[in-house]
């Protein structure tokens, strides 16, 4: 980054959502009520997975990983959104802003790929389930995980280095809640051409290949359960697939809702609006949607609060 120490930016100014004080107290109430969600959810979901040994399958393996994402993912963006609507507070260092940037970059990937990884994970499931267990194996399990987050934190990284090294010369302004791609590059007073070819290149590879990953995966599956004779099998395959494909479709329909509509629709504050959405708000999602939807979730939940129960209360009687 060596053409850092030539800006005369030290620091941005989130302009967030123009509205009266006492809407921000609103919507400060309501990003709180759901981010303390996203927490307690996927805390809670990663804890019960590790804690209850009849989960230690490949399914919620990769279960575990999208709710760690999902938590990094909106802890990215909700503290400092928080705090702007609170305080008042809206400015960021050129640091924190690089930062805020990478890990929003990282973790807004990883959760892509982890989708297309689970999808995958399905389509073995449902269309070779008596290799199941031998083709998910552990050692491949591992690799599928590793291989989104090593590739994601290599492209947050390049694009943090390059979007950090353009010159910032004031205007200072980020026209948005958090710092991104796109309202960072509209404030440079150097050359974007490159920064614009690389968001063009990976995010579309990023895009196509995953959700091209998501919907071969469940072609393959609808034709395998199309196959099943019975009623109750085919409920009981698709029911395996239900909240996974609840979570695509929220997750994907939001980013192709964002960036795939034409330029004469776009509106900076339906944008805001939207990255509020799939920002914090899919993140709360994704774990209650696998807790509904998934008996085996609900039947280990209760299971623990069971056995909490009963311990609570012989210390009590103690």
């Amino acid at each position: 980054m060596a053409e850092m120490n030539s800006t005369r930016v030290t620091e941005f100014i989130l302009l967030g959502f123009s509205v009266h004080r006492e809407i921000e107290l609103i919507l400060f109430m309501l990003i709180s009520v759901v981010y303390t969600l996203t927490l307690v959810g996927n805390l809670g979901m990663i804890s019960l997975i590790l804690l209850d040994s009849r989960l230690h399958t490949p399914m919620y393996f990769f279960l575990s990983n999208l709710a760690f994402v999902d938590l990094c993912y909106s802890s990215s963006i909700a503290p400092k959104f928080l705090e702007t609507l609170l305080t008042k507070h809206r400015s960021i260092s050129f640091y924190a802003c690089a930062t805020q940037l990478g890990f929003f970059l990282n973790f807004l990937i990883s959760e892509m790929l982890l989708l297309a990884v689970m999808a995958y994970d399905r389509y073995v499931a449902i269309c070779n389930p008596l290799l199941y267990m031998v083709i998910m194996s552990p050692k491949v399990c591992m690799q599928l995980v590793t291989g989104p987050y090593l590739y994601s934190f290599s492209v947050a990284l390049l694009h943090t280095v390059v979007t950090f090294q353009l010159i910032y010369c004031g205007p200072n302004i980020i026209n948005h809640f958090y710092c991104d791609d796109v309202p960072l590059m509209a404030l440079a007073c150097s050359d974007t051409s490159l920064k614009e070819i690389l968001i063009f290149i990976f995010a579309g590879f990023n895009m196509i290949s995953s959700l091209t990953t998501v919907l071969i995966s469940y072609l393959y599956i609808v034709a395998a359960i199309l196959k099943i004779q019975s009623t109750e099998g085919r409920c009981r395959a698709f029911s395996t697939c239900a909240s996974h494909l609840t979570a695509v479709t929220i997750f994907y329909g939001t980013l192709i809702f964002m960036y795939l509509q034409p330029k004469s629709n776009h509106s900076l504050d339906t944008d805001k609006m939207a990255s509020v959405f799939y920002t914090i708000v899919i993140p709360m999602l994704n774990p209650m949607i696998y807790s509904l939807r998934n008996q085996e979730v609900k039947n280990s939940l209760r299971k623990l609060i069971d056995k909490c129960y009963i311990l609570l209360l012989t210390n009590f009687k103690k």
